[in-house]
């Protein structure tokens, strides 16, 4: 067998409300996976976000959108696990599913955008999202604004040089990486924009963009 083959596994979770999933998540998801070797990439629909407004549509309708959206994507998952807990969304308790799924060697990395990065140290049990899992930063070109003091003391010492060295070890990293795509589609202009019946071509999946206009999904009644 190869080393590969031997070696422990390597996934990510991408959470987010998907609310809907559009073609920025489905690129960024492909991208992370190529760029720190991952097997898997765990798209996760949040049922109550905690630190955001509620979704607009119902948790089963994102998460068959999101299923849709993936169709036979090699090594991305629709992940139900949240959806299935009662409560709010919490990703320290989503992480913690993860690693007794797939064991305390597997490499396990919490990925999020920039904005979301900006307030981690106020989720619940930020110090438990590192003793979990790495979480790797998706950056954007204006990321060099000063960081939250209470989020620097968050990440002091965890920083990763590049993939490799993140991956030598199960938990405990951070890794800022940019990805070579960075579409700039945004869930709530494609909600305004089904809303007033504009045309969202090319900004989701067909199969996503399909069943939304089929089911008048986001419509102002």
């Amino acid at each position: 067998m190869s080393e590969r083959a031997t070696a422990p596994a390597r996934l990510a979770m991408l959470g987010g409300t998907f609310d809907p999933v559009h073609l920025g998540h489905l690129r960024s998801a492909v991208e992370l996976r190529e760029a720190l070797a991952l097997d898997r990439v765990h798209l996760i629909p949040a049922a109550m976000p905690p630190l955001r407004g509620e979704p607009h549509i119902a948790p089963e309708e994102r998460l068959a959108l999101l299923r849709l959206g993936i169709g036979n994507t090699p090594g991305l998952v629709a992940d139900p696990r949240e959806l299935a807990r009662d409560g709010p969304s919490y990703s320290a308790d989503t992480l913690a599913s993860l690693r007794e799924e797939f064991g305390a060697e597997a490499r396990l990395v919490m990925a999020l955008g920039h904005d979301a990065f900006l307030r981690l140290a106020e989720w619940h049990a930020p110090e438990r999202l590192f003793a979990l899992a790495h979480v790797v930063v998706i950056d954007r070109p204006d990321h060099e604004a000063p960081l939250p003091s209470a989020l620097e003391t968050l990440i002091r010492g965890r920083e990763a040089a590049d993939a490799e060295a993140l991956m030598a070890r199960p938990a405990g990293g951070l890794l800022r990486l940019a990805l070579p795509t960075r579409m700039a589609i945004s869930a709530t202009a494609v909600r305004d924009r089904l809303a007033m019946g504009q045309s969202v071509r090319y900004l989701l999946p067909e199969a996503v963009e399909a069943r939304i206009l089929e089911r008048g999904l986001y419509r102002r009644h």
